[in-house]
């Protein structure tokens, strides 16, 4: 077996086996594989795609390509959510614990804020939650509050982090097979047994079009189809923020707002359908009965009190939780309606890359996030306005970047005479 006829089997549209596969993963990870040689398949893969089994079989050779962990210990299944990427995207603070409150145990990898939307990672950073998690602790939590959250423990996938990145520089980031086994891999490999799937779709998401984002979540399932997997997905709506709040320590607020009983809304829609699965799947019940049980969550107080434990077991500012308003500073600035009429329309990528010129996210790697900043939108698609009201609300003590920002939101937001029809919150569910 050699890279060379694997490469050109791949060209010719012609399916990899197993054997393959898993030759060419190895053959990355031990550098037996020259870059070039795996970028040309890589290129091969994104032309001819990849049938659902290759798909699987790539997404079980890069997860078994580092460490696997197990969660066998924690002694019930264990489920985990990921989100594709959005802008005020704050589920995972929400479903955790609401679901967690009625006795599904959830053990949550998360990460950091990629290009223009948030992470979970640094909205707890905000307030000092310990992400840094052994495996031993994760699952000590998890078993013992029902959820942690954490950044990804150990030696992951290091497959994943060399085809992403050779993915990057040779134009086959946009590649579905590649996308799915690239986000199922490092899921798998953190152990958990059911992943609720939330895929987003629109102008603030990685798909832009309802096609893409479907064909994406339907590789996702199938590969666990074909892995014996429990796998579902969500497609959401991102043609604008799901929340009100976008940036880290204001997303913090709105999760807490939410489980509070103080905000409605999309936000919390998207959430407890996703709480509602995670249990449906892990916990072996109907989606009704689900449901009921969330609401006496909310209800009761019980999901905000499991916040608040999972905040003080990772060392986190449990303060926040009975006093939010010290999570939103005092520097704001309005932007302003020009004209009468409905907003019709937004550019949800480009709301998130303001607020990551207010300092809310990373140009760069290593730049440093004011986890103050962020916006706060006080319109959805469809409100009618008049000029001189209030589309959003500029947080940040920066006077130079809320200029920069305020030209940003004043493009993203189109204000027209005709009343738009409003984009559904959920379009779909696969499974």
């Amino acid at each position: 077996m050699n890279i060379l006829d694997i490469i050109a089997k791949k060209r010719d549209g012609l399916e990899l086996s197993s054997e393959e596969i898993n030759f060419f993963i190895c053959g990355i990870c031990d550098k037996t594989i020259a870059d070039y040689q795996a970028s040309a398949l890589l290129m091969a893969i994104r032309i001819n795609g990849m049938s659902a089994r290759e798909t699987a079989d790539l997404t079980i050779s890069m997860m078994n390509s580092g460490d696997v962990a197990d969660l066998s210990s924690i002694g019930a299944k264990t489920a985990d959510k990921h989100s594709t990427g959005g802008v005020g995207d704050t589920v995972t603070l929400i479903a955790v614990p609401l679901a967690a409150a009625c006795g599904c145990k959830i053990a949550k990898m998360s990460g950091r804020a990629l290009g223009h939307t948030g992470g979970t990672i640094d909205k707890m950073d905000s307030i000092g939650i310990n992400s840094e998690l052994s495996v031993e602790e994760l699952i000590k939590n998890t078993k013992t509050i029902g959820c942690a959250v954490a950044q990804q423990t150990g030696e992951l996938a290091p497959a994943d982090k060399i085809l992403y990145q050779l993915r990057d520089v040779t134009a086959t980031v946009d590649s579905i097979p590649l996308i799915a086994s690239s986000i199922l891999s490092k899921k798998f490999a953190t152990g958990a047994d059911v992943i609720v799937l939330d895929v987003k779709t629109g102008s603030g998401a990685l798909m832009k079009t309802l096609e893409e984002s479907k064909a994406l979540a339907k590789a996702m399932v199938d590969i666990g189809y074909h892995t014996d997997k429990r796998v579902c997905a969500f497609i959401t709506g991102m043609e604008q923020p799901l929340g009100r709040y976008i940036g880290n320590r204001l997303e913090v607020y709105d999760a807490i707002m939410a489980l509070s009983g103080k905000s409605q809304g999309a936000l919390l829609d998207v959430s407890v359908e996703i709480a509602a699965k995670m249990m449906e799947l892990s916990m072996d019940i109907g989606h009704e009965e689900a449901l009921s049980m969330l609401k006496t969550a909310l209800e009761s107080g019980a999901g905000l009190e499991k916040l608040r434990e999972m905040i003080k077991a990772q060392g986190g500012d449990i303060s926040v939780v009975g006093d939010p308003e010290k999570l939103v500073i005092d520097s704001k600035s309005e932007v302003l309606s020009e004209v009468d009429g409905y907003i019709s329309s937004m550019d949800t990528q480009l709301i998130g890359e303001a607020a990551r010129a207010l300092g809310a996210g990373r140009m760069k790697k290593t730049d440093p996030i004011d986890f103050d900043a962020g916006i706060i939108m006080n319109v959805k698609i469809g409100d009618k306005v008049n000029k001189g009201d209030m589309l959003a609300c500029l947080i940040c003590a920066d006077s130079e970047k809320i200029k920069i920002a305020e030209e940003m939101m004043k493009k993203a937001i189109v204000v027209s005479l005709d009343k738009p029809i409003i984009p559904p919150v959920i379009y779909d569910f696969i499974q």
